[in-house]
């Protein structure tokens, strides 16, 4: 099986049929998704889908982009919120200066904010990182420092330098259709870096299809491919790329369920 450890089902659900996207997620071997938070205002949406499908968890959190509106400087909504047993990450949270659609420093504000709740909940923190690699490091750093928590740098964009400090935190990567995309090879150069035990794959849908689906709406089921381009760039089989990536989800993720059928 496979799982997509990143995807944005609501937004999926304003233009698709969210049955027919998780029948056909399943049908490619993809047995388990998370569906992401990037606001709190549309958090009850992100909840229900997960609620609706046994195979479908979800986060909370506050996307950089939304830091502005929706930032948060305290913990506490966000740990109420994590009591929910469908929630089983906090985030995605974290720094984006390409479009800087919130001010950096709210946006920081309620970085370390989710880091808090990450550590207070003991919930994998979803990062989000763009064109901000030095401030990110910076942050998870001193975050660590003041009590450690389990974390993956979801939709891994950014370069060696923070892969390096995220994996000395023992923290988890995760690598999306940008994988497959033919200029992308310092990606593929992190993948080789990232030890076996802490790599996960996901979709980040709709963004971001993998090569051959470019340009097109990305959906959970497409994740195959990403694993494709990986079990090329790390010389693994699929049925290896598949259980890795399988059990290092469930290890970070551990308060989903893992399907009994893929026990």
């Amino acid at each position: 099986m496979l799982v997509d450890s990143h995807c944005h089902l609501d937004m999926i659900a304003d233009h698709q049929d969210l049955d027919e996207v998780v029948a056909r997620a399943r049908r490619a071997g993809v047995q388990t998704m998370v569906t992401i938070s990037t606001t709190l205002s549309g958090w009850d949406r992100v909840k229900e889908i997960a609620e609706t499908y046994d195979n479908v968890w979800c986060s909370v959190g506050v996307h950089p982009h939304e830091a502005g509106p929706e930032g948060q400087s305290a913990p506490d909504k966000l740990i109420e919120l994590a009591q929910h047993p469908r929630v089983v990450g906090i985030g995605e949270s974290g720094l984006d200066y390409h479009y800087d659609n919130s001010p950096r420093q709210a946006q920081a504000e309620s970085f370390r904010t989710h880091i808090v709740a990450a550590r207070e909940t003991g919930l994998p923190l979803i990062v989000h990182a763009r064109e901000a690699d030095e401030d990110t490091a910076t942050i998870l750093r001193e975050g660590y420092d003041q009590g450690p928590f389990p974390c993956v740098m979801h939709c891994f964009s950014s370069g060696v330098g923070l892969a390096e400090a995220a994996l000395d935190l023992g923290f988890y990567i995760s690598m999306s259709g940008i994988a497959t995309f033919k200029k992308a090879e310092e990606i593929r150069e992190v993948a080789r870096m990232v030890p076996e035990h802490r790599l996960l794959v996901e979709t980040d849908a709709p963004y971001l299809a993998p090569t051959p689906r470019r340009g097109k709406p990305n959906e959970p089921s497409y994740v195959s491919y990403t694993a494709d381009s990986l079990c090329e760039t790390l010389g693994l089989t699929r049925a290896e790329l598949e259980r890795r990536t399988t059990d290092n989800f469930f290890r970070l993720f551990s308060r989903a369920e893992r399907p009994a059928d893929a026990a």
